[in-house]
This record gives structure tokens, sequence and C-alpha cells, in this order.
């Protein structure tokens, strides 16, 4: 059965049952309950311990919603729950644990593991399940993009994917594993994006070499039909990555290429990383670091001439600007 409570030396135990909420059928733990309780225990050691405890807790309880066919396998810094065979569940068990080691090395000086809790990977078995799921951390109005993966930012930072052989979701784990390891980073989305897709690129290439059925020619021209002022500053503020059309997918592509470009030179590129920031886009620290004006990047990639309204403008942005680590 499930924990009903968690106990810790120096505070009263925390009621977990009391603290599950009701997400779209799904059971979900208060975390900022469970964040406040932690933080009263004496001792950082023992804190990160009932951090994990209450990762677990509540991954029981969710197990327990999915069903008897669902297991929750924890090892080393590693939890994941699915429906995966035992063989399969390790080897993907260890396929994180390695991944985890190549992003930090990759992303030098960038990509930081978490210092509490689990990796936690959720395989569900049917996209009916993932979608549910994922749906609570979605505005409820809206049209969105489909994906086939997500890492979700919020509480327990914690991956969600659909049931498939080990090598077509090995793609899906690198880029959100990459995300996981930028949570420290309030980065702007295209940043975010950028990072992951070349990331994943490099660690989980794809057998055919292809990532678009639109060759690189194709890409450019619809690169530069798509594009216009109101596009690019959704693309800066991270709305354009929630697309339903193909601003979607162009979102991702641009975000590459940018990386590309500025990871070139990779200590001035490491500077900027460290010090963007969501709110302006990334330009202040784009102008200390790398020398540039964010607009005129976008504007010399897209073959324009130069238009003031493609620079980053806040003052235009619907909304607060998003964090990036949408679904790949």
């Amino acid at each position: 059965m499930p924990p009903s409570s968690i106990d810790a030396v120096g505070v009263d135990a925390f009621d977990v049952s009391s603290h599950l909420l009701d997400a779209n059928g799904f059971p979900l733990l208060d975390w900022d309950a469970a964040q406040q309780w932690v933080q009263g225990i004496p001792g950082e050691h023992a804190q990160a311990a009932a951090w994990a405890a209450c990762e677990q807790a509540w991954l029981e309880h969710l197990r327990a919603t999915l069903g008897s066919g669902y297991s929750l396998l924890v090892r080393d810094d590693v939890a994941l729950l699915s429906t995966l065979e035992a063989n399969v569940a390790d080897a993907t068990i260890d396929y994180v644990g390695k991944t985890r080691q190549r992003i930090v090395r990759v992303l030098d000086g960038i990509a930081q593991v978490p210092e509490w809790g689990y990796d936690v990977l959720l395989v569900f078995d049917d996209e009916d399940a993932y979608y549910r799921y994922v749906a609570h951390y979605y505005p409820e109005a809206g049209e969105f993009a489909a994906s086939g993966g997500m890492y979700i930012h919020d509480g327990c930072g914690h991956f969600v994917t659909v049931k498939a052989d080990l090598r077509a979701i090995e793609p899906v784990i690198a880029h959100e594993l990459t995300h996981g390891c930028l949570g420290h980073l309030p980065i702007p989305a295209w940043l975010n994006e950028g990072l992951a897709v070349n990331t994943e690129r490099r660690l989980s290439p794809s057998p055919s070499g292809m990532y678009s059925n639109s060759s690189p020619q194709q890409m450019q021209a619809r690169h530069r039909k798509f594009w216009k002022a109101q596009e690019i500053q959704e693309f800066w503020s991270g709305k354009s990555f929630l697309r339903a059309d193909e601003g979607n997918e162009l979102s991702y592509d641009l975000a590459r290429i940018m990386v590309s470009q500025f990871g070139s030179d990779w200590g001035n590129f490491r500077s900027f990383v460290l010090e963007a920031h969501g709110e302006d886009g990334g330009a202040a620290a784009a102008q200390r670091h790398l020398g540039v004006e964010l607009g005129h990047v976008a504007c010399a990639l897209l073959e324009r001439e130069l238009d003031p309204g493609f620079a980053p403008d806040p003052s235009v942005w619907d909304g607060a600007p998003e964090r990036g680590a949408f679904h790949e």
C-alpha cells in the first residue's frame, strides 16, 4: 500500500494522504506543503532524504491509481514508473544515469544535476493517459501542439513520455533530461529548447540522420515565409513553441540554429547562458557576452533586411514569458 505519512526526526510526520490533489484523475502531491515540511527538518542531509521520500510516496500513489500493470523501479538517483518489462526497465534506468553524466560533460559549466530527489521518468501506456496527465500543466483554454514527451518543471520536476521500445524513447529522454539539468537557470524558452535539441541530436542522433521531412533549402524557405515581426516576438517570449501550426516546428529549428551558431565560442556562450534571462529574451546577456543584438542575428539567419521589430520587445508580449521545456 502507498504510504499515508512520512516520518522525520525533529518534526511531526507529513500526512501524505491529506496533501494529495486531483489532477484530471491522477494524484498530485501538494509540493508547496511538502517543501514547507521538509524545510522544517534539521540538517541538509535529512532534508534531502525527506524530499526523496515525498517523491517516492507520490509515485507509489500514482502507481496504485494507474493499476497493477505499473511498477515503480528506484535505483541510484533514478525512479521509473512504467509497465516496461524488467530488462527494458533496467536498461532505461541505466540509460538515464549515463545520459545525465554525458549531458553534464557536453554542457560543461552550464548543466547541473539537481541536488535533491530523483530523476523521475513516467512512461504511460497510451496517449490518452499521457495527454490527460499533461493537460493539468497546460492553460485551460487554447490549442496546443502534439508531443511525445515533456519535462514538467513544477514542484517535483519529472519527465513524461509514452511507452515505446527503448530506442524510440531515447531521444525523448536525452531531450527532457537536458531540460532537467537546466532547471536552475532562468533562461528564455528559445535558449532552453535550443540547448535541448542540440544536446539530444549529439547524444541520440536519428538513425536516418533526418529530423524533418523538409530539406535544408525547404526549411530555409519556410522560415523566411513564416517569421514576421509578430511571430518573432512570440519566439522571444516562448509562445511560438506552443503553436499548433508549423510555427511549432520552425521555433524548435530556429532555436537549434541560433544555439549552434552561438555555441561555437563556448567560453563566451557559457557566460551568456549563465546570465540570460527570460524576461528580456536573453537580449542584455547577448549584448554583454556575445556582442550581438538578437534581432540582428535573427534577421541575418532569415536573410532579411534589418528590422527593428525583430529585437526582443517584452512590452508587446502576450503575458509572462515561457520557461521552455515544453516537449519534443
